[in-house]
């Protein structure tokens, strides 16, 4: 496994990290198993994964147990990253979407970070959480100054609550007035060889002054792991069906580009996911893909890919499939 520092701070992270949004369960992912979820992630660290992800609105708190749970007797193998600033208790902030019967709200109020944060710390069994992370930014009607915002996170870290702070889904507009205010070491944006808007400007913009960027989706839920068929059948609530390469014209397409790659699964000895994560963390600023998962094979499939290093021309081949390959219809 590779490990990078996470931005300006002296954390060390695995390229590799493994996110909880399905450990989480609900209508969005249906049934699943806790047990083997903590089984799961035993086996990352065991694999060398450290980074573990999750956030309080994954199955409303669930995800944070679990995690809690699984880590609380091998604590120091661990770097635990949640995030904050979805609330669900009141009309609290701006309305963000509805989920389970509950409305969610973005909020990044002092108020409600300080009752966020004190229940993230209880459900994750720790004293300190390593990065936090402010979830999807404030927006109008109900905004909070980003200034405001940073300078409560600055006073957590300056008591000892979070190590690092970072910010999901900001652009670099809002990364500047963070900056401004306090120190961010990452950003979690959304990323994949089929979503690369990133490469535009927040990549180079977090490359410029050293912040690490976690790439969520890097899998594309599974899309990429040349596992889904033309027969994978989604179910009508299924979070996968905001993808417009779930659809099947569109799969189909996606299915032929990734099968040609099967000639570099042979050349390097991996599969088609570890492949596309290998290329996920070469890219230039990205500093580790987030691979969900909530079975132990799954989890140590992905970890294989922290290890593998493909040659530039392989790269360079691939983002010219996909860039042939076009956008989804």
């Amino acid at each position: 496994m590779q490990y990078r520092t996470l931005g300006t701070s002296d954390i060390r992270i695995s390229v590799v990290g493994m996110g909880t949004w399905a450990v989480g369960g609900g209508p969005w992912w249906g049934e699943t198993d806790d047990s083997e979820s903590i089984r799961t992630i035993h086996a990352a660290l065991d694999h060398g994964i450290n980074l573990i992800d999750t956030a309080p609105v994954y199955g409303f708190g669930r995800s944070e147990t679990v995690v809690g749970d699984a880590l609380h007797d091998r604590r120091d193998k661990a770097v635990i990253a949640t995030k904050c600033g979805l609330w669900w208790d009141s009309r609290t902030g701006s309305h963000h979407f509805d989920y389970d019967g509950r409305s969610v709200y973005r909020s990044l109020s002092p108020n409600t970070l300080k009752i966020e944060i004190e229940r993230s710390l209880k459900r994750l069994r720790v004293d300190c959480i390593d990065l936090l992370q402010t979830h999807w930014q404030s927006v109008e009607p109900v905004k909070t100054p980003i200034e405001d915002t940073m300078a409560f996170l600055m006073q957590m870290r300056d008591v000892g609550k979070i190590r690092a702070i970072g910010v999901s889904n900001a652009t670099c507009e809002q990364m500047d007035e963070y900056r401004a205010a306090g120190i961010i070491c990452s950003n979690q944006p959304r990323y994949s060889m089929l979503d690369r808007r990133i490469e535009d400007d927040l990549l180079p913009y977090c490359l410029q002054h050293n912040i690490a960027v976690l790439a969520y989706s890097p899998l594309e839920q599974g899309l990429l792991t040349g596992k889904i068929g033309m027969d994978y059948k989604l179910a009508e609530s299924a979070v996968r069906n905001r993808i417009a390469w779930f659809k099947p014209h569109n799969r189909a397409r996606l299915i032929e580009c990734v099968r040609a790659w099967q000639p570099l699964t042979e050349k390097y000895n991996c599969s088609i996911a570890q492949l596309v994560i290998a290329w996920t963390v070469a890219q230039p600023g990205l500093t580790c893909a987030l691979c969900g998962a909530r079975r132990t094979e799954n989890i140590i499939e992905n970890a294989g890919a922290g290890s593998l290093l493909l040659d530039a021309a392989d790269m360079r081949r691939m983002r010219d499939d996909v860039e042939t390959l076009g956008a989804p219809e």
